[in-house]
């Protein structure tokens, strides 16, 4: 008996340390029956069916429908909201639920507006909310109807379900997103209090890769490009088709293109990114490995700096970027016109100077009778988030749970979301995707038939639902 008694013990501490570990790794949603959290897995999928029905393309963009979808859903639930119509069919949806106050809002930001279609290209229409071999299309089904529905869904859990909260949980639904920012703008102009200095935004972005059924990464956007939109415009003598002048307009506008392409800014290398390829590094043959783990040193080699400037996935996040979109000229074939015109998408990093950017454009044109000048007098500053944050730890603790062995990483976006209007009001703001998708299914995005997975719209907001509680819940 006396050689069982220190086993027992050792036993039962065993178990102990096994029980403390568990209730440690315990998630808000484990707390609540199957049977209901079943019945909201049915919701959101009903939801979002409803949801993709609602057009919302911009332009026009007719937003207003989608900010009755959801007050119609908060009304219901008793969820204070307000709906402002800042032009005609625009709108913008506010929900609040309140906490005690002990610490600052966390906002859950979504847009309502989603780009053109052709349905001629579909499988099914666009706004027909249909499932098609278990995914649900639908124009709005990866950008970003999908995380708005998921949003909903968690202000409805919070409300339901009665959470404490030390902070308040905000829902914001804006307007125009895709095309010029106006609702965003508007409520940064005319309803600041709607903010109500929150301190930290969960919006789109992000990227959960699903790689052969795993999650390969977590991607969170923490910082992204900024855009520089350029139009070059080159003069010429005008005349007819039929006789060729070699300093045409067109002739010019070419030949300032070829040398615009040419040219190849200088690789940088930001925190952010650094971390993302080291994050990246299991996933490499052990040679890219090793350069993945120190791409600054890497970078030295002039042999990799020119696989590079040739990978698309790596170039945006090292390196300025030049994409010709659009090009314009005579509007008949047999007449050389006086003017022609192209436009750069350009990216700039985060900390680069438009106004130096610009400069090194017209040196690398070097002809007098070809311009280069910003498309818009407006210029944001790219700009970044910490992750040394308590959302930061939450998002990774909730998504070792739904996403085993997948790394969460910060990610440097290449495109635009709100978050860039949102951070210079003092706001840490994520990029953050509570579903995994597959590269194909990502691409869908602003592309033809797009759609989700039945199974992520089931899952999805359990997983932004634990997020939020973690970070938002009394303590």
């Amino acid at each position: 008996m006396l050689t069982t008694r220190p086993r027992l013990t050792a036993i039962l501490l065993t178990l102990l340390v096994a029980a403390s570990s568990a209730a440690q790794n315990a998630l808000p949603s484990d707390a609540i029956p199957a049977v209901r959290m079943n019945a909201y897995a049915e919701q959101a999928v009903t939801w979002m069916t409803e949801y993709l029905r609602v057009d919302t393309t911009n332009p026009p963009g007719n937003e207003a429908r989608a900010a009755a979808f959801f007050k119609k859903v908060l009304d219901a639930e008793g969820i204070e909201n307000r709906v402002i119509e800042y032009a005609p069919g625009r709108a913008n949806l506010w929900a609040r639920i309140k906490g005690s106050g002990a610490r600052r809002p966390l906002i859950l930001l979504n847009h309502t507006d989603v780009v053109t279609s052709d349905p001629a290209r579909w499988r099914v229409p666009p706004f027909a909310g249909e499932v098609v071999e278990g995914a649900l299309y639908g124009r709005g089904a990866q950008d970003m109807k999908d995380e708005g529905l998921a949003q909903l869904l968690v202000m409805v859990m919070l409300q339901r379900e009665k959470v404490a909260l030390d902070r308040d949980v905000i829902f914001l639904a804006t307007a125009d997103e895709e095309a010029e920012g106006s609702g965003t703008d508007w409520v940064i102009a005319n309803k600041k209090d709607w903010l109500a200095d929150a301190e930290y935004l969960i919006t789109e972005g992000g990227s959960n890769r699903l790689e052969n059924g795993q999650v390969k990464y977590v991607g969170v956007d923490v910082a992204e490009k900024t855009t520089f939109w350029l139009r070059v415009t080159a003069h010429g003598r005008p005349g007819h088709g039929s006789r060729p002048l070699d300093a045409s307009a067109p002739n010019r506008l070419v030949r300032a293109l070829g040398r615009i392409l040419d040219y190849r800014p200088p690789l940088k290398v930001l925190p952010v990114a650094e971390q993302f390829l080291a994050a990246m590094a299991r996933y490499e043959t052990p040679e890219r490995a090793a350069k993945f783990r120190d791409i600054r040193r890497a970078l030295k080699n002039r042999r990799f700096r020119a696989e590079v400037e040739q990978d698309e996935f790596l170039r945006p996040l090292l390196q300025n970027t030049i994409s010709v979109t659009m090009l314009g000229g005579s509007q008949q074939t047999n007449v050389i016109p006086g003017e022609a015109w192209a436009n750069l998408d350009v990216r700039l990093l985060p900390g680069e100077d438009p106004k130096a950017f610009l400069e090194t454009m017209r040196r690398v044109v070097a002809d007098s009778n070809v311009s280069v000048e910003p498309l818009d007098g407006e210029f944001r500053v790219a700009n970044e988030s910490p992750t040394n944050t308590e959302l930061w730890a939450e998002i990774e603790r909730v998504s070792a749970r739904y996403f085993p062995q997948a790394p969460v990483a910060p990610r440097l976006t290449s495109g635009y979301t709100e978050n860039q209007r949102y951070r210079p009001l003092g706001i840490v703001c994520y990029g953050f995707s509570p579903h995994a998708s597959t590269d194909e299914e990502s691409r869908t995005a602003h592309g033809d038939n797009e759609r989700i997975r039945v199974e992520e719209v089931r899952r999805g907001f359990r997983v932004l639902f634990d997020v939020v509680v973690g970070v938002a819940a009394t303590r």
